[in-house]
Parts: structure tokens; C-alpha cells; sequence
């Protein structure tokens, strides 16, 4: 979306005042459909530094996530990415990663979404 979704604005905006992680959520971005909950952006941080930190290869990387957010956002604007937490890429029948991953989405891509995740079941 060339023009973010106000709604889906607000939505973020209530997630990241209200630091809950229960708001459940699917967009389609890129052709992608990702869905999952989405998260305040300083829990988002602080939980992919903690996976980073515990990887030989990756935890010098943790530091940059475990920073806090920039704040040179004046207080009253809006977000501009929504972040996924317990979240899939859902390709076919599958959800990637199946236990769920940390995604990041500028919320100017999201092209369609919908409140609540979809859930693979098989049949």
C-alpha cells in the first residue's frame, strides 16, 4: 500500500501502547501471506536478541536488536512496521517455520490483511 491502511495503523499503534502480544494477524506482502500475533517492537527486539545471543555464528548480532528503538519518533506517530511474533509464511498447506518465527513487515507493503492467523490443520 502506497498509503498505509489507517486501521492497520491503529491496530500497531494499540499493540505497541498496550505491550500485548495477543493480536492475531494475517497480511499478504509481496505475494507472501505471513500470519501470526503481533508484538510491541521493544518485546519483538528483546526476543530475537535473546534467540541471537544463543547462536555461535549469530550472537554478536544480538546487541543491535537488544538496542531500543530509535526515538526520534515524535510520540504521536504512527508506526510504520508491524512486528510479527509466533508467526508463518504459509506456503500450500505449510506454515514456515512450523513452530513460528520473528517477522518484521513495513506496513506500506502490506497490499491485504486480515485480524486473526490462520491455522494449518491436517485433515
Amino acid at each position: 500500500m502506497s498509503n498505509p491502511d489507517e486501521l492497520l495503523v491503529a491496530i500497531s499503534a494499540a499493540v505497541e501502547s498496550e505491550r500485548s502480544n495477543q493480536m492475531a494477524l494475517t497480511v499478504i506482502v509481496g505475494g507472501a501471506v505471513i500470519t501470526g500475533r503481533l508484538a510491541p517492537e521493544a518485546v519483538w527486539r528483546e526476543r530475537v536478541a535473546e534467540v541471537l545471543k544463543d547462536s555461535d555464528r549469530l550472537g554478536p548480532f544480538a546487541d543491535v536488536f537488544a538496542r531500543a528503538p530509535r526515538e526520534n519518533r515524535p510520540g504521536d506517530e504512527a508506526p510504520t512496521h508491524l512486528h510479527f511474533h509466533l508467526a508463518r509464511i504459509v506456503q500450500g498447506s505449510l506454515g514456515i517455520p512450523e513452530t513460528g518465527g520473528m517477522y518484521r513487515v513495513a506496513i506500506k507493503d502490506v497490499s491485504a490483511w486480515t485480524v486473526g492467523d490462520l491455522i494449518h490443520i491436517d485433515r
